[in-house]
């Protein structure tokens, strides 16, 4: 696992030493990576609805800004609901394709994707460090089949995707959003169900995992009310962690603290 980490924290810098974060001043109203993700790529073209995630900003460093300036240009996708994208066409083969939202700094989604690379992985997030880090491991690693989107993943599947183009879903470790008043933000909820039930093709997993205990129960108890999605277990409950998922240094942070993880394993049914 110690070959995909790189350090998401680095000191500021003027410089351009590989590591050091990049400070740059801009003038008003140019972009902040010019060949890279926009800000807001969907713009005022859709509705404002409640947004289960919160863009944040933060440092990048000289290697991550080279990265987007120098990959995204092939390897990166901004959601800007404008046009049906095609995965054979975006990864330029016809390989089973996951959608993976909120990635993180990447190390996990670059380990699976590593594994098996006979699997399309379109990895969503907004935080541009990590979409510069997952690139350029993906660029260091030799993997192909890592597309990086960033922006928002409801207006992905509801107007990028068509129906039936996606052989899998993993939301790892999404916000919990653990004020009471704020659970309507979370993104496991039966809406974001149907939606995401109309671009998994019959036998899809959904695979979700989180350390939050009171967000677990909620998406188990979503996830078995929809008719859409079938659970894995027998015993109708969590999963253990499939070997398949890394346990990434968030997740061991959690586990000496005494946080619980659970997965959960769905399958999407047969079509009525």
């Amino acid at each position: 696992m110690s070959d995909f980490l790189n350090d998401p924290e680095a000191p500021a810098s003027t410089s351009h030493i590989p590591g050091m974060s990049v400070r740059h001043t801009r003038a008003k109203g140019e972009p902040r990576f010019p060949d890279g993700p926009k800000a807001d790529p969907a713009g005022s073209h859709f509705e404002r609805r409640i947004r289960s995630f919160q863009p944040r900003r933060s440092r990048v460093t000289a290697g991550q800004a080279d990265a987007l300036q120098r990959l995204w240009p092939a390897w990166g996708l901004d959601i800007d609901g404008q046009r049906v994208i095609d995965p054979r066409e975006l990864f330029g083969n016809g390989r089973p394709v996951v959608l993976e939202i909120g990635f993180g700094m990447g190390e996990a989604t670059a380990q699976m994707a590593a594994a098996d690379p006979d699997t399309n992985v379109l990895a969503v997030d907004v935080h541009t460090p990590g979409q510069g880090n997952l690139l350029s491991l993906a660029d260091s690693h030799g993997l192909t089949n890592v597309r990086v989107a960033n922006g928002d993943a409801i207006i992905l599947l509801r107007e990028m995707l068509t129906p039936d183009s996606l052989d899998g879903l993993r939301v790892y470790f999404p916000d919990p959003w653990p004020k009471k008043r704020h659970h309507k933000r979370r993104l496991i909820q039966p809406e974001f169900l149907t939606l995401a039930a109309t671009r998994l093709k019959p036998g899809a997993l959904v695979h979700c995992a989180t350390d939050w205990e009171p967000y677990a129960e909620q998406m188990l108890e979503v996830l078995t009310a929809h008719p859409g999605f079938e659970n894995t277990q027998v015993d109708g409950g969590f999963a253990p962690r499939p070997e398949f998922r890394p346990l990434t240094r968030f997740e061991g942070q959690g586990l000496d603290k005494g946080h619980v993880v659970n997965d959960l394993l769905f399958r999407r049914v047969p079509h009525a």
